[in-house]
């Protein structure tokens, strides 16, 4: 099935400029305009390429990181992906820490605003002071 830049775009769920970009940045390949016609010609390998990209993406990698792990496809390069699913899984660690605890000092400050004591709620003090 073959599909114009649009299509494509429409089919990865970003806009054409998007789909501009990836190739700009190497993640995605602009094929040749065949026959002088103009028009680039998209296959559903590409759709599943973009739709890698953008998940790759959603589960926090960077374009820089999504890029070496389309290269290391090609290789094979099992040991390298791993190495970058765990230093991904990592810092997805580190952040969902860190959301944890502003949840708890968030629920504490809440409950000692609902305390009803006097004075200012300690909920807008904590913010000023940070």
């Amino acid at each position: 099935m073959s599909m114009t830049i649009a299509k494509l775009a429409e089919a990865g769920g970003v806009g054409v400029e998007t789909v501009r970009y990836y190739q700009r940045r190497g993640l995605l390949i602009a094929p040749a305009r065949p026959g002088g016609t103009g028009f680039r010609s998209y296959d559903e390998g590409d759709v599943r390429r973009l739709r890698f990209i953008r998940q790759a993406q959603a589960a926090g990698f960077t374009l820089d990181e999504i890029g070496e792990l389309l290269a290391l496809d090609a290789t094979e390069d099992r040991n390298r992906a791993r190495e970058l699913a765990r230093s991904r899984i990592a810092a997805l660690d580190a952040s969902i820490a860190e959301m944890i605890a502003a949840r708890q000092a968030l629920a504490r400050l809440a409950d000692e605003c609902g305390s009803g004591s006097a004075g200012p709620c300690p909920i807008l003090t904590a913010f000023e002071e940070s």
